[in-house]
């Protein structure tokens, strides 16, 4: 399902707090970042809230070049599978191909938490089932939501390469 701009508002439902984890490897990620934050935040039901700063990671159970990563937060009026097919749409948008698994991509969009709800589906697992495990994910988050993100997680990651990207780009400016 594709949610635009132009699409029909959806159903008048209270919005839920939300947050992505954004990464790529492959191309321009800071403008692959910018074009995904700011095709979101024009999705009706959609607004973008917040970012972090984006941060450089070694591959994860991957190869490739090294990544860029950030977390952001969002409200959305829309379900967790619209959410998760604009998320798609979104990536598709930024010539993501998904041949085999952990390849290099143009650009990553995890739906990491919708609210408090719990989902286990073929297609949509919320929270993330992975999420404590990363330190590209763990690392921006705790800028967004420290509580969530304890001493022991972090060591849990530690041995994972990941630092501040420098210069620090703005990707994300609320209009």
């Amino acid at each position: 399902m594709n949610i635009t701009a132009t699409s029909p508002s959806p159903p008048n439902r209270d919005a839920v707090r939300c947050y992505v984890a954004l990464g790529a490897n492959l191309g321009n990620p800071v403008k692959a970042f910018e074009v995904a934050l700011q095709g979101l935040d024009r999705t009706v039901g959609v607004q973008v809230r917040a970012c972090s700063r984006l941060y450089q990671s070694e591959p994860f159970e991957a190869s490739g070049p090294p990544y860029i990563n950030a977390v952001c937060r969002v409200d959305s009026r829309l379900s967790a599978p619209e959410l998760l097919a604009t998320l798609q749409r979104l990536e598709l948008e930024a010539g993501r191909l998904r041949e085999f698994h952990h390849q290099p991509r143009t650009l990553d969009l995890d739906l990491l938490f919708f609210g408090q709800a719990q989902v286990q589906s073929t297609h949509l697992h919320i929270p993330h089932p992975r999420w404590f495990e990363r330190a590209f994910v763990l690392r921006p988050l705790m800028e967004l939501e420290p509580s969530w993100v304890s001493q022991e997680m972090l060591l849990g990651v530690q041995a994972q390469g990941i630092s501040l990207l420098k210069p620090q780009p703005k990707v994300w400016v609320p209009c």
